[in-house]
């Protein structure tokens, strides 16, 4: 065999010299210009800017009922507490209605940042919402929303927990995990309107939600209203307990805090699900 010349020899050793360079420096290189565009997304991206009160009251609004009991009426229910419970079959045409239209669930995270900075949101959107931790919540709307693909909104009192008739902590935290939402109602279900000193703001708002954050692993940051009712003297006291946006019911938002008065309106046990479908039409038009 032939001896290589010292030219050639060094010629070689050049060239591998080089192609070693490269093999060792392409990942940098290709790490640096995948930074590089990061932080050109980022910069050009920049932070969030929240919308002004009168921009959020100008966005078109989300339909919301608000369901208590889902149950068949018995002979000791009143005329007034009939309006609140709706049956199980008017409850299951209620779905299979929105299904058919073409409705999708939202959950708060997705309202508050459409309402907030204009995010969008899925073509016909519903919140599906429920008051107060009965346990028929659990067993029966749960089920009736999965056939559908839904996803709801569990406002609870924390004071129900474990008690009959009421869901359990371990309901609450599979009901998370199946992707809904569990959220605060109070303690107790006092009206706002009602707290006079500031053990009632920590016993009605500051420790429920930290029991539901406790359960769920998840932050609370939505709340409803019991009854509905709210004053201006509230919102100032949620915002200062990590409260992000509230519920209320029919009655107008405030122009001022649009985000601690989204309006909702109840699922009434008398209605039939075409009416119901017509009065979240004429109520969120």
């Amino acid at each position: 065999m032939k001896k290589l010349s010292l030219p050639l020899i060094v010629l070689m050793s050049a060239l591998s010299v080089a192609c070693n360079q490269v093999e060792k420096s392409t990942p940098q290189a290709s790490k640096d210009s995948a930074a590089s565009t990061t932080e050109t997304v980022e910069k050009n991206s920049g932070p969030k800017v929240m919308a002004d009160a009168a921009t959020i009251i100008a966005r078109k609004e989300v339909p919301i009922l608000c369901y208590h009991q889902i149950r068949d009426w018995t002979g000791s229910d009143s005329k007034g507490a009939r309006d609140y419970i709706r049956p199980v079959e008017a409850f299951k045409a209620d779905l299979k209605l929105l299904a058919d239209s073409g409705y999708h669930t939202v959950l708060p995270d997705q309202l508050y940042d459409y309402l907030a900075y204009g995010s969008p949101l899925p073509s016909k959107p519903v919140m599906l919402t429920y008051d107060d931790t009965d346990d028929d919540q659990f067993t029966i709307a749960a089920p009736e929303m999965k056939k559908y693909g839904f996803k709801g909104v569990f406002f609870l009192m924390t004071v129900s927990l474990n008690r009959p008739k009421y869901m359990t902590r371990d309901q609450v935290k599979q009901l998370v995990d199946e992707g809904h939402t569990v959220t605060s109602h109070t303690w107790d279900h006092h009206s706002v309107k009602g707290y006079k000193t500031e053990q009632d703001w920590v016993t009605q708002i500051e420790k429920p939600k930290k029991t539901i954050e406790d359960i769920t692993g998840k932050k609370a940051l939505d709340f409803a209203y019991p009854f509905g009712l709210w004053n201006r003297e509230a919102i100032p006291e949620l915002k200062k307990r990590g409260v992000r946006s509230a519920y209320i019911l029919s009655t107008k938002r405030d122009p001022d805090d649009p985000l601690y008065t989204i309006r909702r309106i109840i699922a009434s046990g008398y209605w039939s699900a075409p009416t119901l479908y017509k009065s979240m039409v004429e109520s969120f038009h």
